[in-house]
């Protein structure tokens, strides 16, 4: 059951990493290393702690997470900012929708 162990380890880790956000009262996105996404209306979107831009058009931005992609969709988008790990887009925002990995299978 080698690969057991390694589930049980990273559960674990991820464990340790909520209980040290709650008693040092660290934001959860920065523990566990999580998008934070912040809208104004749906004109402006700033996303911080992406893992790159994987698809840009005028109609659609998708975004690489640890954990699976984020996708904005609507129209005249333009990106104002573009950084490492963080990203500023504005335009006309229909939609936000996070993309998971469901297939359960390892990487």
């Amino acid at each position: 059951m080698k690969g057991g162990s390694f589930f049980m380890a990273k559960k674990w880790g991820q464990r340790v990493r909520n209980w040290m956000a709650n008693k040092m009262e660290l934001p959860q996105d920065v523990m566990m290393d999580l998008p934070r996404i912040t809208m104004i209306g749906q004109i402006h979107i700033y996303i911080e702690n992406h893992r790159g831009l994987l698809a840009f058009t005028d109609k659609e931005l998708r975004l690489l997470l640890k954990q699976g992609q984020l996708l904005i969709k609507g129209k005249t988008f333009v990106i104002k900012t573009i950084l490492p790990e963080e990203i500023l887009l504005e335009g006309k925002i229909d939609q936000v929708v996070y993309i998971t990995d469901n297939s359960g299978g390892t990487k």
